[in-house]
């Protein structure tokens, strides 16, 4: 893999030179919101737009054909990395937000009716709510909200004692954007289909840091965005079992989703063509095949040692602090969340940025969440492979710094 080191199977991550827009000193503690690119991915994009461009599907020319195969290997990549069964289950989208209101509109839209029930939880993220709203809104279905366990955890056992056959979908996070917490997936997915209901697993923060499989989790819809995962932004992915995208009617209309066009009746491609209208993301695509080679090349298992191992340093450093309260359960994958008494999430960013702490302040897209917790906002330090032991330290000198601030 030009470009970057491959790290042994016994040695520590030592990734942070892969990453050209990471100064040295500069500690970021984002990655949940989106992360860093490493230089094979930044060539991989480079490459596709300075060397081999061309459009997909359409040209009849060689560089067309070259690029229709480079992207479609993109697909059958994808559908390797997350267990798909075909590379026709992989939809790309424009992201993670995209896949979920696509399948709230071609499927949910349609199969749901006046009386049916969407099952979500207390920790969503907005992209895994408001769809939902809009269609139960349209066509008269009621949304329940399952809570979650006193460290933060959706409460599966409540979930268990709500659902009834009324159910038809259940969307839920497979770790938390705020809580770090991780959700038992194949329990979600034997309670939903208990009573008959579908389930669709809200990947965006576990793609990145947890060995995902959706054919073994038994889920029905599986989404994951591109740039959480190293690769670019604009571009996401919908696995959904091939039974069900057969059923869903197309969402947009345009070029590339037809079979064939009159101006008295249109037909439709099949999946996964039916789901992306238009030009694509073609050089997104290629910068995704690199992320997940630079992924896989280090190890999803291995990666998720290393975030653990920094969110308990993070933990046992910050659990420290009189004034701070820590939130979420002490395994959360790669996240840890946190406010002071006293002192606005905002504040703490502020204070942390002029020491060249780069963390996340405000609500994270999830205010009821906020509101269960009893806080307008949180403080968010996330890890992804760039981060070491280092940056922990910089996190807790900074926090001490705002606990000094502000007396």
């Amino acid at each position: 893999m030009a470009g970057s080191r491959v790290v042994s199977s016994a040695a520590p991550l030592d990734t942070l030179a892969d990453f050209p827009a990471i100064p040295s000193g500069w500690a970021y503690l984002d990655t949940a919101a989106t992360a860093q690119k490493p230089q094979v991915v930044v060539d991989a994009i480079t490459r596709a737009y300075g060397e081999t461009y061309a459009t997909v599907h359409r040209g009849v020319y060689a560089r067309s054909a070259d690029m229709t195969v480079a992207y479609e290997a993109v697909r059958g990549r994808v559908a390797r990395f997350i267990g798909a069964a075909s590379p026709e289950e992989c939809v790309f989208v424009r992201g993670a937000t995209e896949a979920i209101n696509l399948v709230a509109q071609c499927w949910a839209g349609t199969q749901l009716k006046a009386g049916d029930r969407i099952m979500l939880s207390m920790l969503e993220h907005h992209s895994n709510i408001v769809p939902w709203q809009m269609v139960a809104e349209r066509v008269g279905a009621a949304i329940d909200v399952c809570p979650l366990t006193a460290d933060g955890r959706i409460d599966l056992d409540a979930m268990g004692t709500m659902l009834t056959d009324r159910h038809k979908l259940v969307a839920l996070a497979h770790v938390s954007n705020v809580l770090g917490s991780v959700l038992d997936v194949p329990r979600a997915v034997e309670l939903a289909h208990g009573v008959g209901a579908k389930i669709l697993i809200d990947g965006c923060q576990s793609v990145p840091r947890l060995p995902v499989d959706v054919t073994a989790l038994g889920c029905d819809f599986y989404v994951f965005s591109a740039h959480k995962l190293y690769g670019p932004t604009g571009l996401g992915v919908l696995w959904a079992r091939a039974d069900l995208l057969d059923v869903m009617p197309p969402w947009q209309g345009g070029g590339s989703m037809i079979d064939r066009v009159t101006f008295a009746k249109t037909t439709y491609a099949p999946p996964p063509g039916r789901f992306e209208a238009g030009t694509p993301h073609i050089v997104g695509a290629l910068g995704l095949h690199a992320a997940i080679d630079y992924v896989d090349a280090i190890g999803l298992s291995r990666i998720h040692a290393h975030e653990t191992a920094l969110v308990a340093q993070a933990r046992e450093a910050l659990g420290s602090i009189n004034s701070v309260r820590l939130l979420g359960p002490d395994d959360s994958a790669g996240i840890v969340s946190f406010t002071i008494e006293g002192v606005h999430p905002h504040d703490i960013g502020t204070i942390l940025d002029e020491a060249q702490v780069a963390i996340r302040a405000g609500h994270h897209c999830a205010q009821p969440l906020m509101d269960a917790l009893g806080v307008d906002a949180t403080a968010r330090a996330s890890f992804g492979v760039y981060n070491g032991p280092q940056d922990v330290e910089a996190l807790v000198k900074g926090v001490e710094r705002v606990t000094r601030i502000f007396g």
